[in-house]
């Protein structure tokens, strides 16, 4: 029998979970980001869809995976509501931010056009 997968999508007001049982069902959860009712909405949404009480521990055995993405910082960029940041890069990786993670249509091309 294999085990619960869990995927989370966690933004600055809502925090979506889905996860999928043993048997394949998926089950949803929608909650709010921030609330005074429990300390974090990943794992109350967690909690929620596997029906636990606050009392009773997460039964980590029968979980494979959980996956979390999130658009907080993506919106805090966007939205300029971010603190001040600076960057930092030792000597000799300068070029860095222009030679990012290599991600081009054409790998291998080195006349690349930008």
């Amino acid at each position: 029998m294999s085990k619960w997968f869990f995927a989370v999508d966690k933004g600055g007001t809502f925090t979506d979970i889905i996860g999928i049982d043993p048997h394949n069902k998926i089950h949803t959860s929608k909650i709010p980001s921030e609330s005074s009712l429990y300390l974090d909405p990943v794992v109350q949404g967690i909690r929620s869809i596997l029906n636990l009480s606050e009392d009773d521990k997460i039964p980590s055995h029968k979980i494979e995976r959980i996956r979390i993405g999130t658009t907080v910082a993506t919106n805090a960029l966007l939205e300029r509501k971010g603190s001040n940041t600076v960057l930092l890069i030792t000597r000799g990786f300068g070029d860095l931010l222009e030679i990012g993670n290599q991600a081009r249509p054409e790998l291998f091309d080195l006349a690349i056009n930008k």
